[in-house]
Order: structure tokens, then C-alpha cells, then sequence
């Protein structure tokens, strides 16, 4: 396994509400930082206030070992209760990969929605390159380790997913809690990483 492969991980979710109300809550950006411990904040930038193509919103990320960072991510698919796809940008050039560019995403998050068992099937997936990121700048210090340090960081991906599919079925399924960050954080509480703005 190679950072230049472009490795990701995914993981999904049934989840006993209609796609409707599940593409109601993975729309709203903010949800994810309302569970991780990575993913400090997100706003829209350019006067955007919801998803749309192109649309794009700033991120920002705290994690132990890299420090803090922004990024810029930018709507490069979308279609309303089915796909929400997003490429994350380093706008300061942190690290080392020139102008923030779309098309060369730090890494590429998805939302994917399918009708299931009177409910949806939530899937949420992340692929990591090909521009420069944390990860890669640490493979660069530590070569001979690349396979651990992507597999550790691919864990920590997986763990972020997982915490914020288990949160967006809890408020899903459990409308009443929804509206709380305390909701939220309860419903994804041993997140171990960000789940959308970072890789």
C-alpha cells in the first residue's frame, strides 16, 4: 500500500428513516465537527449556505501529531438524497503541494444514499491524495515505514466514519435529539478522528 495509490476506507450504515431526513442531517456540515475531536469547525465561504455544486466550505482540523491546519473543501458531485462528494484543499500550501487546485484534492470524501428495507443505506468513504498532506509529509520523514503509517492513519479515517455514521443514524432514527451538539457528541463519543475535512 502506496500514498501514491490513493488508498481510502469506507463503511456504511442502515438506517431506519427515509433518505429525506438522512440527506437532511449529512448536508448540514457542521455535523461532523459536532462529533469528532478532529474536526474543529467548518463555515461556507463565498456567501454559500448549503450544499450546491461548486459551493465551498472552509475546515478546520486539530489532530496530537500534525498540529492544527485549514483546509478549503470544494462540491464536486452532488445530487440532493443520493451523493454529496467533496475535495479537500490545502488553500495555505502547508504542505508542499503549490496552489489549491480541485481537481488535486489532499483527499476526496463521499456520502452515498441508496433506498433500503424502507429505509437507507448510508455509506461514507474517504480516498486520501493525490496532492501533499500530513500523511504524505510523514511517509517523507519516515520512508521505510509507509505501509504503518498509512494503515494507521486509514484506521483513524475508519474510526471518524464509523462515529459519524453511528451519529447520523442515532439522530436520524431519534429526530427528537436532534438540534444539540450534546446529542451529537453522545451519539459519536469515542470519535478518534475527523470525518470530512482533513486526511
Amino acid at each position: 500500500m502506496r500514498y501514491a495509490d490513493g488508498p481510502g476506507v469506507h463503511d456504511e450504515v442502515h438506517i431506519g428513516a427515509a433518505p429525506a431526513e438522512v440527506w437532511r442531517l449529512v448536508a448540514d456540515i457542521g455535523l461532523p465537527a459536532r462529533i469528532s475531536t478532529e474536526l474543529q469547525r467548518v463555515e461556507w465561504l463565498d456567501g454559500a449556505t448549503g450544499p450546491a455544486l461548486g459551493a465551498a466550505f472552509e475546515g478546520h482540523n486539530r489532530h496530537p501529531m500534525a498540529g492544527e491546519w485549514r483546509t478549503v473543501s470544494h462540491i464536486v458531485a452532488l445530487e440532493p438524497e443520493r451523493l454529496f462528494t467533496w475535495a479537500v484543499t490545502d488553500p495555505d500550501n502547508r504542505f508542499g503541494g503549490g496552489p489549491a487546485d480541485p481537481a488535486l484534492p489532499l483527499a476526496t470524501w463521499k456520502f452515498e444514499l441508496l433506498p433500503e428495507d424502507g429505509g437507507t443505506l448510508l455509506r461514507q468513504s474517504v480516498r486520501v491524495g493525490p496532492a501533499p498532506s500530513g500523511l504524505s509529509v510523514a511517509i517523507s520523514r519516515m520512508p521505510d515505514r509507509e505501509e504503518q503509517i498509512l494503515a494507521m492513519r486509514l484506521g483513524e479515517l475508519r474510526e471518524g466514519i464509523r462515529a459519524t455514521l453511528e451519529g447520523v443514524k442515532r439522530l436520524a432514527e431519534e429526530p427528537a435529539l436532534d438540534g444539540g451538539a450534546d446529542a451529537a457528541a453522545g451519539a459519536g463519543s469515542g470519535s478518534a478522528s475527523g470525518s470530512g475535512s482533513g486526511a
